[in-house]
Protein backbone atom coordinates (compact mmCIF):
# COMPACT_ATOMS: atom_id res chain seq x y z
CA UNK A 1 0.00 0.00 0.00
CA UNK A 2 3.18 2.71 -0.72
CA UNK A 3 5.72 3.27 2.34
CA UNK A 4 6.11 6.56 4.48
CA UNK A 5 8.81 9.58 4.56
CA UNK A 6 9.27 10.93 8.57
CA UNK A 7 10.67 13.97 9.61
CA UNK A 8 12.62 13.93 12.76
CA UNK A 9 14.39 16.40 14.82
CA UNK A 10 17.69 16.05 16.63
CA UNK A 11 19.18 17.11 19.99
CA UNK A 12 22.54 18.93 19.11
CA UNK A 13 23.71 18.00 22.38
CA UNK A 14 22.43 14.22 23.42
CA UNK A 15 21.70 12.86 19.49
CA UNK A 16 18.83 11.69 20.11
CA UNK A 17 16.15 11.88 17.36
CA UNK A 18 12.21 12.65 17.92
CA UNK A 19 9.46 12.31 15.46
CA UNK A 20 7.96 15.19 14.17
CA UNK A 21 5.44 13.97 11.75
CA UNK A 22 4.84 11.62 8.54
CA UNK A 23 3.32 11.26 5.57
CA UNK A 24 2.64 9.03 2.34
CA UNK A 25 5.72 8.52 0.29
CA UNK A 26 3.43 8.15 -2.66
CA UNK A 27 4.80 4.90 -4.09
CA UNK A 28 6.50 1.33 -2.46
CA UNK A 29 9.53 0.98 -1.17
CA UNK A 30 10.69 4.54 -1.00
CA UNK A 31 14.44 4.52 -0.85
CA UNK A 32 16.57 7.33 -1.30
CA UNK A 33 15.60 11.14 -0.23
CA UNK A 34 17.13 14.41 -1.10
CA UNK A 35 16.55 17.82 0.37
CA UNK A 36 16.77 21.35 -1.78
CA UNK A 37 19.45 24.05 -0.71
CA UNK A 38 16.61 26.32 0.97
CA UNK A 39 15.67 23.57 3.43
CA UNK A 40 12.34 24.09 1.64
CA UNK A 41 11.66 21.58 -0.46
CA UNK A 42 12.32 17.52 -0.43
CA UNK A 43 12.11 14.98 -3.26
CA UNK A 44 11.98 11.27 -2.84
CA UNK A 45 12.26 8.13 -4.82
CA UNK A 46 9.67 4.93 -4.53
CA UNK A 47 12.24 2.22 -5.79
CA UNK A 48 9.47 -0.80 -6.15
CA UNK A 49 6.54 2.24 -6.74
CA UNK A 50 8.49 3.60 -9.99
CA UNK A 51 7.92 7.24 -9.21
CA UNK A 52 9.33 10.25 -7.88
CA UNK A 53 7.59 12.46 -4.96
CA UNK A 54 8.21 16.11 -3.98
CA UNK A 55 7.08 17.96 -0.77
CA UNK A 56 7.10 20.92 0.76
CA UNK A 57 8.85 21.30 4.23
CA UNK A 58 7.98 24.14 6.96
CA UNK A 59 10.74 25.48 9.14
CA UNK A 60 10.36 23.30 12.04
CA UNK A 61 11.30 20.31 9.48
CA UNK A 62 7.44 19.00 9.23
CA UNK A 63 6.75 17.56 5.68
CA UNK A 64 3.47 18.88 3.69
CA UNK A 65 1.35 16.58 2.31
CA UNK A 66 2.75 15.71 -1.79
CA UNK A 67 2.22 18.34 -4.27
CA UNK A 68 3.59 16.31 -7.33
CA UNK A 69 3.82 12.24 -7.56
CA UNK A 70 5.22 11.63 -11.28
CA UNK A 71 4.94 7.66 -12.12
CA UNK A 72 7.05 5.50 -14.83
CA UNK A 73 5.70 2.04 -15.82
CA UNK A 74 8.92 1.63 -18.27
CA UNK A 75 11.31 -1.86 -18.39
CA UNK A 76 14.07 -2.97 -19.71
CA UNK A 77 16.00 -6.35 -20.67
CA UNK A 78 16.64 -7.83 -17.56
CA UNK A 79 12.63 -9.54 -16.56
CA UNK A 80 13.78 -10.67 -13.00
CA UNK A 81 15.22 -6.86 -12.26
CA UNK A 82 13.83 -4.54 -14.86
CA UNK A 83 10.36 -5.88 -15.24
CA UNK A 84 8.81 -2.24 -14.29
CA UNK A 85 10.60 1.46 -13.47
CA UNK A 86 12.33 1.07 -10.29
CA UNK A 87 13.33 4.46 -9.08
CA UNK A 88 17.00 4.17 -6.71
CA UNK A 89 18.33 7.79 -6.05
CA UNK A 90 17.22 11.52 -6.66
CA UNK A 91 20.26 13.74 -7.04
CA UNK A 92 19.65 17.63 -7.45
CA UNK A 93 22.41 19.57 -9.77
CA UNK A 94 24.88 21.70 -8.21
CA UNK A 95 23.38 24.82 -9.52
CA UNK A 96 19.73 23.10 -7.28
CA UNK A 97 17.71 23.81 -10.64
CA UNK A 98 17.52 19.90 -11.74
CA UNK A 99 16.85 16.92 -10.33
CA UNK A 100 18.60 13.51 -11.57
CA UNK A 101 16.79 9.90 -11.36
CA UNK A 102 18.31 6.79 -11.72
CA UNK A 103 15.85 4.08 -13.19
CA UNK A 104 17.20 0.88 -12.64
CA UNK A 105 14.15 -0.77 -14.16
CA UNK A 106 14.54 1.45 -17.50
CA UNK A 107 17.96 1.77 -17.68
CA UNK A 108 17.76 5.40 -17.75
CA UNK A 109 19.22 8.77 -15.77
CA UNK A 110 15.75 11.12 -15.78
CA UNK A 111 15.81 14.20 -15.54
CA UNK A 112 13.50 16.51 -14.07
CA UNK A 113 13.26 20.52 -13.72
CA UNK A 114 12.82 22.19 -10.75
CA UNK A 115 12.37 25.88 -9.91
CA UNK A 116 12.07 26.75 -6.54
CA UNK A 117 10.16 29.83 -6.92
CA UNK A 118 6.74 28.36 -7.72
CA UNK A 119 4.39 26.41 -5.82
CA UNK A 120 4.61 23.33 -8.00
CA UNK A 121 8.22 23.11 -8.60
CA UNK A 122 8.89 19.80 -9.74
CA UNK A 123 8.56 18.66 -13.93
CA UNK A 124 9.93 15.87 -16.32
CA UNK A 125 12.53 17.34 -18.37
CA UNK A 126 12.32 14.07 -20.80
CA UNK A 127 14.14 15.75 -23.32
CA UNK A 128 17.57 15.90 -21.13
CA UNK A 129 17.03 12.31 -19.74
CA UNK A 130 19.87 10.40 -20.36
CA UNK A 131 19.18 6.29 -21.79
CA UNK A 132 21.62 4.06 -20.95
CA UNK A 133 23.23 0.61 -21.79
CA UNK A 134 20.51 -2.21 -21.69
CA UNK A 135 20.89 -4.26 -18.88
CA UNK A 136 22.85 -1.83 -17.07
CA UNK A 137 20.64 -1.00 -14.32
CA UNK A 138 22.16 2.82 -13.23
CA UNK A 139 21.59 2.52 -9.20
CA UNK A 140 23.04 5.97 -7.42
CA UNK A 141 24.01 9.32 -9.06
CA UNK A 142 26.86 12.21 -7.70
CA UNK A 143 28.47 14.91 -9.05
CA UNK A 144 32.04 16.07 -8.52
CA UNK A 145 32.07 18.98 -6.50
CA UNK A 146 33.43 21.17 -9.39
CA UNK A 147 30.01 20.92 -11.11
CA UNK A 148 31.77 19.70 -14.70
CA UNK A 149 31.30 15.85 -14.03
CA UNK A 150 28.47 13.09 -12.72
CA UNK A 151 29.18 9.27 -12.23
CA UNK A 152 26.30 6.58 -12.21
CA UNK A 153 27.03 3.42 -10.56
CA UNK A 154 25.16 1.02 -12.63
CA UNK A 155 24.26 -1.92 -10.32
CA UNK A 156 23.21 -4.53 -13.02
CA UNK A 157 26.49 -4.38 -14.81
CA UNK A 158 29.02 -3.54 -11.94
CA UNK A 159 30.00 -0.71 -13.92
CA UNK A 160 30.69 3.10 -12.72
CA UNK A 161 29.53 5.42 -15.70
CA UNK A 162 31.06 8.95 -16.00
CA UNK A 163 29.83 12.20 -17.71
CA UNK A 164 30.58 15.55 -18.72
CA UNK A 165 27.72 18.17 -17.25
CA UNK A 166 27.19 21.45 -19.10
CA UNK A 167 23.97 23.44 -19.43
CA UNK A 168 22.08 20.54 -17.80
CA UNK A 169 22.66 17.91 -20.07
CA UNK A 170 24.46 14.94 -19.67
CA UNK A 171 27.18 14.07 -21.87
CA UNK A 172 28.93 10.06 -21.86
CA UNK A 173 32.83 10.36 -21.64
CA UNK A 174 33.24 6.84 -20.13
CA UNK A 175 32.16 3.73 -18.86
CA UNK A 176 34.77 1.92 -16.38
CA UNK A 177 34.18 -1.82 -14.55
CA UNK A 178 34.07 -1.78 -10.77
CA UNK A 179 34.36 -4.75 -9.50
CA UNK A 180 37.80 -6.54 -9.50
CA UNK A 181 36.88 -9.78 -11.26
CA UNK A 182 34.02 -11.01 -14.07
CA UNK A 183 31.31 -12.37 -12.64
CA UNK A 184 28.05 -13.94 -13.57
CA UNK A 185 25.75 -11.44 -12.12
CA UNK A 186 26.87 -7.90 -10.15
CA UNK A 187 25.16 -5.92 -7.16
CA UNK A 188 26.97 -2.74 -7.15
CA UNK A 189 25.57 -0.50 -5.00
CA UNK A 190 26.90 3.40 -3.80
CA UNK A 191 29.16 5.81 -5.13
CA UNK A 192 30.91 8.90 -3.36
CA UNK A 193 33.87 11.64 -4.31
CA UNK A 194 36.23 12.39 -1.91
CA UNK A 195 35.19 16.20 -0.50
CA UNK A 196 38.23 17.14 -2.57
CA UNK A 197 37.58 16.12 -5.59
CA UNK A 198 40.67 13.41 -6.32
CA UNK A 199 38.88 10.60 -5.87
CA UNK A 200 35.32 8.47 -6.28
CA UNK A 201 34.70 5.06 -4.48
CA UNK A 202 32.12 2.65 -5.32
CA UNK A 203 30.90 -0.53 -3.19
CA UNK A 204 30.62 -3.74 -4.76
CA UNK A 205 28.59 -6.69 -2.87
CA UNK A 206 27.95 -10.39 -4.25
CA UNK A 207 29.02 -13.62 -2.79
CA UNK A 208 32.44 -13.78 -4.07
CA UNK A 209 33.09 -9.59 -3.60
CA UNK A 210 32.41 -7.38 -0.83
CA UNK A 211 35.09 -4.58 -1.90
CA UNK A 212 35.20 -0.85 -2.04
CA UNK A 213 36.46 0.08 -5.56
CA UNK A 214 38.70 3.43 -5.36
CA UNK A 215 39.47 5.73 -8.38
CA UNK A 216 41.15 8.59 -9.02
CA UNK A 217 39.82 11.57 -10.93
CA UNK A 218 41.05 13.36 -14.14
CA UNK A 219 41.01 17.23 -13.27
CA UNK A 220 40.73 17.88 -16.82
CA UNK A 221 38.95 15.38 -18.43
CA UNK A 222 36.58 13.75 -15.66
CA UNK A 223 37.63 9.89 -16.33
CA UNK A 224 38.38 7.11 -13.73
CA UNK A 225 41.34 5.33 -13.63
CA UNK A 226 41.90 1.97 -10.98
CA UNK A 227 43.71 2.64 -8.00
CA UNK A 228 42.61 -0.26 -6.15
CA UNK A 229 39.95 -2.92 -4.26
CA UNK A 230 39.34 -2.63 -0.28
CA UNK A 231 37.49 -5.80 0.82
CA UNK A 232 35.11 -3.83 3.32
CA UNK A 233 35.40 -6.96 6.28
CA UNK A 234 31.62 -7.89 6.11
CA UNK A 235 29.02 -9.32 3.69
CA UNK A 236 26.96 -6.95 1.59
CA UNK A 237 28.29 -3.28 1.48
CA UNK A 238 25.10 -1.31 0.84
CA UNK A 239 26.16 1.91 1.59
CA UNK A 240 28.97 3.95 2.98
CA UNK A 241 29.99 7.81 3.27
CA UNK A 242 33.29 9.86 3.36
CA UNK A 243 33.56 12.63 6.97
CA UNK A 244 33.37 16.20 5.62
CA UNK A 245 37.38 16.20 6.61
CA UNK A 246 38.17 13.46 3.75
CA UNK A 247 40.16 11.36 6.68
CA UNK A 248 37.47 9.14 7.16
CA UNK A 249 34.93 6.65 5.12
CA UNK A 250 32.87 4.36 7.00
CA UNK A 251 30.96 1.33 5.12
CA UNK A 252 27.89 -0.66 6.26
CA UNK A 253 27.78 -4.36 5.91
CA UNK A 254 23.80 -4.99 5.88
CA UNK A 255 24.24 -9.06 6.06
CA UNK A 256 27.01 -9.15 8.69
CA UNK A 257 25.72 -6.35 11.05
CA UNK A 258 28.61 -4.12 11.16
CA UNK A 259 29.74 -0.54 9.65
CA UNK A 260 33.67 -0.41 9.32
CA UNK A 261 35.36 2.21 9.77
CA UNK A 262 38.67 3.41 7.18
CA UNK A 263 41.48 6.27 7.82
CA UNK A 264 41.81 7.41 3.92
CA UNK A 265 45.28 8.25 2.71
CA UNK A 266 44.66 11.86 0.88
CA UNK A 267 47.75 11.96 -1.49
CA UNK A 268 47.03 8.14 -2.53
CA UNK A 269 43.08 7.44 -1.77
CA UNK A 270 44.18 4.33 -0.34
CA UNK A 271 41.67 2.87 2.90
CA UNK A 272 43.61 1.59 6.13
CA UNK A 273 40.50 0.12 8.41
CA UNK A 274 40.68 0.86 11.91
CA UNK A 275 40.30 -1.58 14.60
CA UNK A 276 37.33 0.12 16.19
CA UNK A 277 33.85 -1.76 14.69
CA UNK A 278 30.43 -0.35 15.09
CA UNK A 279 27.82 -3.22 15.59
CA UNK A 280 24.36 -2.02 14.43
CA UNK A 281 21.75 -4.80 13.02
CA UNK A 282 21.15 -4.51 9.29
CA UNK A 283 22.74 -1.24 8.59
CA UNK A 284 21.88 -0.35 5.11
CA UNK A 285 22.64 3.55 4.99
CA UNK A 286 25.24 6.17 6.73
CA UNK A 287 24.65 9.77 6.89
CA UNK A 288 27.05 11.86 8.65
CA UNK A 289 25.80 15.48 10.71
CA UNK A 290 28.14 18.57 10.63
CA UNK A 291 27.85 20.29 14.23
CA UNK A 292 29.51 24.15 13.91
CA UNK A 293 31.88 24.61 16.85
Amino acid sequence: DGGTITAFGIDSLSGRISQINQQSSGGENPCYLTVHKSSKFLVNANYTGGSVSAYSLDNDGSINPSFRVIQFNDSSINRKRQEKSHIHSAVFSPDFDYVFAPDLGADKIRAFKFDANISDPLKEAEELTVHSIAGSGPRHFTFHPNGKFAYCIEELSGTVAAYSYKNARLDSIQRIFSYSKVQESYGSADIHISPDGEFLYTTNRWENENTISIFSISKSTGKLSLVAHQPTFGDHPRNFTIDPSGKFLLVANMVTNNIIIFSRDLKTGLLTRIPAEIKVPQPSCLQMRNYRK
